[in-house]
C-alpha cells in the first residue's frame, strides 16, 4: 500500500478481468457477433489491459473501489467512431464492459447487485482522486476518465446507498434493466460535439 499523503492511502489490485461476451452483447444489444469481429474485439481487450487501472483507496474513515481506463483507450475509440460508427460503438461497449468485469472481480457482490452505487463526493474523496489523476469533474459525481467506476470497497449495499438514488430510474420502480448506475463511455454527440459535463454523449 502507498501512502501518497496524510489524507489517503491506496493499493493497485492485482486484477485482470476475464472478458463476459453475455456482458458485452446485452451493452450492443446484439445475440451473436461474426468471427472477425469477436478477433477484434479480442485484441483490443489484450491491448487494452494495461491501460486498466483497479485501485482500492482509502481516506481513513471510507475506502473504495476506483477503476478506469487511460485517456488513450478514449482516444482509440473517438477515432475509430470518426470512422465507422459501427466499429466505435463496439470499443464502446468494450470499454465498457472490462471496465465492470474489473469492477465484478473485485467485488463480486456489484454483480450480483446489478449495481455499482456511487458514492457521496466528500472533500476526502476528492483530494484522493484528484492526487491519482482521476478528479471528479467540477463538483462531481462524474469523474474525468470516459471509461469509470468508482463505488465502495468492501460492498455496502446497492440502490439504497447511491449517491445518484434520486435520479436513477432502477432506484425509482424501472424495469429498464440496460440502465446502469454508473453511466460509462457515452457514445459521441455529432461532429465532435461535447456535453456539458465533458463527457462524449
Amino acid at each position: 500500500m502507498n501512502e501518497h499523503n496524510s489524507a489517503h492511502t491506496q493499493e493497485i489490485l492485482p486484477v485482470k478481468p476475464v472478458f463476459d461476451m453475455e456482458l458485452m452483447l446485452g451493452l450492443l444489444q446484439e445475440t451473436r457477433l461474426g468471427g472477425q469481429v469477436m478477433e477484434n474485439l479480442a485484441d483490443a481487450w489484450e491491448r487494452w489491459l494495461p491501460h486498466l487501472h483497479v485501485m482500492k483507496l482509502d481516506t481513513g474513515k471510507i475506502r473504495y473501489l476506483l477503476v478506469w481506463l487511460d485517456e488513450d483507450v478514449e482516444t482509440e475509440v473517438d477515432e475509430t467512431w470518426g470512422k465507422s460508427a459501427t466499429e466505435g460503438f463496439r470499443l464502446n461497449a468494450l470499454a465498457q464492459t472490462m471496465c465492470m468485469c474489473a469492477v465484478h472481480q473485485a467485488e463480486p457482490e456489484v454483480e450480483e447487485a446489478g449495481c455499482a452505487p456511487a458514492p457521496k463526493p466528500t472533500e476526502a474523496l476528492r483530494h484522493a482522486l484528484a492526487a491519482e489523476g482521476v478528479p471528479y469533474q467540477e463538483d462531481g459525481p462524474t469523474l474525468s476518465r470516459r471509461y469509470a467506476v468508482l463505488t465502495h470497497f468492501p460492498f455496502r449495499g446497492a440502490c439504497d446507498i447511491c449517491f445518484l438514488q434520486p435520479d436513477c430510474p432502477k432506484a425509482n420502480g424501472s424495469r429498464d434493466s440496460s440502465f446502469h448506475t454508473v453511466e460509462l463511455g457515452l457514445p459521441p454527440l455529432p461532429d465532435g460535439e461535447t456535453s456539458d459535463g465533458g463527457h462524449a454523449r
